[in-house]
């Protein structure tokens, strides 16, 4: 129901179809998130048979069943008239809010729902709170109805909701449909089979596959889970310890909400709140991306080699057969259609049912689907299911964005850090950067980045980023706060499978994704590395030239200080003079990017030529 119901809200006319949607929103959104609720309720009673859990799924779904009709019932009047909010409001708005928390944190665990109850607190009590941090005195009743529950525009059921019932949703159906119509396994069966003879190769496959995955899925732990359970395997059957098998899949699912064309998402949304097309965002964001996902390649290369780790054909890996060249139709066909259709000019939803129209018939090139078309169907629910995890995620961000709206905090927030930068763009934003992550940890990438860009987004833009890229470097963080511990989820996710130490594995996911927190700062510092998409300004080929020059240096610096090794063993005082070059080389100072690729070069250079009188590991 929550899948068909959101695509029938988007569902374009076609000049043949009728149109459905869009529904009206007071009564639609209040009944969307109750059908969220009974989603994560049955599900947790299908794991549950308890008379206990029985009784509790009673009362909560009774009880969400009533803040939702009140939500419409007011907003019905709230259309045609002025509606006083009283305490009877205040005190719904503020269980309405309380629920959501109590299932966020069933579902997503502790960060995010803590997160969410001290927005709550800090909108009820501000007026009390001392210095920069109190708010102008309100009935309190009247601020949590208006800001929480009541409103269009503001939280729970507020805008945020509306963009991703309306963008989000069908691509989220579309990634549960792409993997349910069969063209995953192949496609982890070709990259397997095309990579089996060099050292990394299962590392390389991961990748790769993860890169793919990841774009459309959405979700940097979904991407790990349903990529994972093959790649991770095999990459410690190669030689790789189980924390650096974890850790390459988390680091390559996370990069694959970074990846165009579609960016689990992301892309779309951050378009439509920056006032920009789609193709700027995916022209800005594809060179940071590419050169994301060279630096994981830098880093299984080196660290294959620091282990020794020889090429090998004697693995198990099953060759691809017709069929599974076949299936990758499935997957390229309705990616291509969405490009084209977006640059075209049609809407994102449009494009997305679109693809998804598309693949239904284009399934039948899979004999597993026509043997069991109800598999689609099964794909529909696991999509819907999906987007009622993201829901209960966005209701908690929708809580913070109206605290914050409410407040006046991001405003607050921008003088303090300008303040402390003291006018250094460089300091401004490694602040908003240690920020970024700490707002971000626990959270979906998508809410992540809404959320984060709602505190930090001012801030960056009084510093004199221009929008857009304020908003690519916000993003990048909130993708990378999935990897970064404490609370590196996608790290976990990847531990659980690789039989690997959590901390450890998001250890080594932070060395080997590492490029992902220095990248922003070299784009923000140079917009020139995002092709031109940020500013008017015209670019210039040589600028351009010798700024992708010194990030691909950076990234094989970088990646080989990390790792520690580069033909042989990197002693301490080398590899931070490396890192300090590579940081050099993401500078935007011409002088300082030339003299550290000629000291760069030099020492890459002598240990070629050091490697050379001792005997070489043969790379296949």
């Amino acid at each position: 129901m929550i899948a068909l119901i959101g695509l029938g809200n988007v569902l374009p006319t076609f000049d043949v179809l009728p149109r459905i949607g869009p529904f009206a929103i007071e009564w639609y959104r209040p009944l969307f998130f109750w059908f969220c609720i009974l989603a994560f309720l049955s599900h947790r009673l299908i794991r549950h048979h308890r008379p206990l859990d029985l009784l509790l799924f009673a009362v909560v779904a009774l009880a969400a069943a009533y803040v939702s009709w009140d939500s419409y019932h007011i907003g019905q009047v709230l259309v045609d008239e002025i509606y006083f909010f009283g305490p009877r409001e205040g005190i719904t708005a503020a269980f309405a809010a309380a629920l959501t928390i109590f299932i966020c944190w069933k579902q997503w665990g502790a960060p995010i729902a803590i997160l969410g109850m001290i927005a709550v607190l800090y909108l009820a009590t501000g007026q009390y709170w001392p210095g920069v941090f109190a708010t102008i005195p309100a009935d309190i009743s009247e601020t949590l109805a208006a800001n929480l529950w009541y409103s269009a525009d503001q939280g729970i059921l507020g805008s945020i909701m509306g963009i991703v019932l309306t963008t989000v949703l069908p691509f989220i159906v579309l990634g549960a449909v792409l993997e349910g119509a069969g063209a995953g396994s192949s496609m982890i069966r070709i990259a397997f089979y095309s990579m089996r003879r060099f050292r990394g190769g299962p590392a390389y496959a991961a990748i790769s596959a993860s890169a793919l995955f990841g774009t459309v899925s959405g979700s940097a732990v979904a991407n790990v889970v349903g990529t994972g359970v093959v790649t991770i395997p095999m990459i410690r059957r190669r030689g790789f310890s189980a924390n650096f098998a974890g850790a390459v899949e988390a680091a390559a699912s996370t990069g694959g909400q970074i990846l165009p064309p579609i960016m689990g998402a992301a892309a779309l949304v951050m378009a439509d709140i920056v006032g920009v097309s789609y193709l700027s965002v995916i022209t800005a964001v594809l060179l940071p991306a590419l050169a994301y996902y060279v630096s994981l390649f830098m880093s299984v290369y080196f660290e294959a080699q620091r282990l020794n780790i020889s090429a090998t054909d004697d693995e198990q890996i099953e060759k691809p057969q017709t069929q599974d060249w076949l299936n990758l139709i499935l997957v390229f066909g309705p990616i291509f259609l969405i490009v084209w259709l977006l640059i075209s000019g049609m809407s994102p939803a449009g494009a997305s049912i679109s693809a998804i129209l598309l693949l239904f018939p284009l399934s039948l090139i899979n004999p597993t689907i026509r043997q069991k078309p109800f598999r689609l169907l099964e794909a529909l629910s696991s999509g819907g299911h999906t987007v009622a995890q993201l829901i209960i995620a966005i209701s908690i961000v929708g809580i913070v964005v109206a605290t914050l709206e409410a407040t006046g905090i991001p405003s607050k927030l921008a003088v303090l850090l300008t303040e402390a930068a003291s006018s250094s763009l460089l300091m401004a934003l490694i602040i908003a950067a240690i920020g970024c992550v700490v707002l971000g940890m626990g959270m979906p990438t998508l809410p992540a980045y809404i959320a984060i860009i709602s505190v930090m987004g001012i801030t960056l833009q009084q510093l004199g980023l221009d929008l857009l890229t304020a908003h690519m470097f916000v993003f990048f963080f909130g993708v990378a706060s999935v990897i970064t511990p404490p609370v590196a989820i996608a790290a976990y996710a990847a531990a659980s499978i690789s039989q690997g130490r959590p901390i450890g594995t998001a250890v080594e996911s932070s060395r080997i994704g590492a490029l992902i927190f220095l990248i922003p700062f070299a784009f923000a510092l140079d917009p020139a590395l995002l092709l031109g998409a940020a500013s008017d300004a015209p670019l210039n080929p040589l600028h351009l030239a010798m700024s992708i020059t010194g990030l691909l240096a950076a990234i094989y610096l970088a990646a080989s200080a990390l790792i520690g090794f580069d033909r042989c063993e990197l002693g301490i005082p080398e590899r931070l003079a490396l890192f300090a070059l590579a940081l050099a080389l993401l500078s935007p100072f011409v002088i300082a990017k030339l003299v550290a690729l000629v000291i760069g070069g030099l020492l890459v250079a002598r240990r070629i030529l050091a490697s050379r009188t001792t005997p070489a590991i043969k790379e296949v």
